[in-house]
């Protein structure tokens, strides 16, 4: 199989700060990396999810720390090309993800039809999950895994409440509280009320309703959350300055990160406040709640968990769209419209489910 790999293929490659439009650039002669270093195996690629970090550090980010030229986005499913001497054989369907913190120095993305990655970023795809659906499992699945698991550590009959219900992070974080035996309120949009209980959800707020935070305080829960997992990422830090409120004496506040949308003044005041209200000690008028920032790393045992979870059918993949692979600019419309249900996912290869 290593005989018929190519030396050049397709990639979407991330050439300047901006919008995906201006950022990207589809290349047909972009180098397959075949230079594959002791523990580490060359994928073809058959499907690619794009996530919100991808698109926000393609705006955020200047080309100076960006290490720009690489290929895009993180998650994928696939064959395994060149098993180079690992525990994988040539031939194996496979699903994982490239770490964040290596895409500087390795450059690689899941946005191309060959990308190299340690063989501790994947795990075999299992038959009931079609390399569309495990393309978007790994980042996201991960994310919501290491914070209940790993930071939370939720326990039987413990109440979740998942800010952002219908984000692939909340879709996967309630799905998880609920295999644990948690019981989860979600927030969403009215619209997405069914998909959110479709999820797990036991109860079920329209955060457009009201204001959540006014919901909350006015509304408190009759035993207080264990777990507030704000999974949108918010820049404004009230949900969490008023979680006393809502939030139990030893219960934690996690969140994806309060990245801005923007370098505007509006969005930067927001992350000076927030930063205040985490670092700023109780005995100074701080807030009296554990504050914890998920940064997802890649753990072979987490993943391969996950990967045992989605195959015993415990937890369900949730894809929202899929497109062509020379139509990844839609599909990162279709992500910035912040209305997708679950992962947006790039066919990279047409014939795939």
């Amino acid at each position: 199989m290593t005989d018929s790999i190519p030396d050049v293929h397709r990639a979407w490659v991330v050439v300047r700060r901006g919008k995906p439009n201006q950022a990207l650039e589809f290349k047909n002669d972009w180098p397959v990396p075949k230079d594959l270093q002791p523990g580490e195996v060359l994928v073809k690629v058959q499907a690619a999810a794009l996530n919100p970090v991808g698109f926000k550090l393609m705006r955020m980010l200047p080309n100076l720390f960006a290490s720009r030229p690489h290929v895009a986005e993180h998650d994928f499913s696939g064959v395994v090309v060149n098993a180079n001497g690992t525990s994988f054989s040539n031939g194996d369907k496979v699903f994982g993800w490239i770490w964040m913190d290596s895409q500087p120095k390795t450059r690689q993305g899941a946005l191309s039809e060959y990308t190299k990655v340690p063989a501790d970023h994947i795990v075999i795809r299992p038959p009931n999950v079609t390399p569309v659906q495990a393309a978007g499992i790994a980042l996201t699945a991960l994310t919501a895994y290491q914070s209940l698991q790993g930071i939370a550590k939720v326990e039987l009959d413990q109440t979740v409440f998942v800010n952002g219900g219908s984000t692939a992070v909340g879709a996967y974080a309630i799905q998880l509280a609920k295999a644990r035996g948690a019981k989860v309120v979600a927030t969403a949009s009215g619209r997405n009320e069914e998909f959110v209980k479709k999820m797990g959800a036991d109860e079920f707020i329209d955060y457009t309703k009201e204001p959540l935070v006014q919901r909350l305080t006015n509304n408190p829960p009759s035993t207080k959350y264990q777990v507030v997992y704000d999974t949108v990422g918010l820049i404004n830090p009230s949900l969490y300055t008023y979680s006393a409120k809502y939030l139990a004496p030893n219960g934690v506040f996690i969140s994806t990160g309060p990245l801005p949308k923007s370098l505007g003044f509006s969005d930067l005041w927001n992350t000076v406040k927030t930063i205040g209200a985490i670092t700023i000690p109780t005995w100074l008028g701080g807030v009296n709640r554990k504050y914890s920032m998920v940064l997802v790393e890649n753990k072979s045992q987490d993943l391969q968990a996950l990967q045992k979870l989605f195959a015993d059918g415990s937890m369900k993949p949730v894809v929202d769209s899929t497109y062509n692979f020379e139509d990844a600019l839609k599909a990162y419309d279709r992500l910035m419209t912040r209305r997708a249900t679950g992962k947006v996912v790039a066919k990279v290869d047409p014939d795939v489910d």
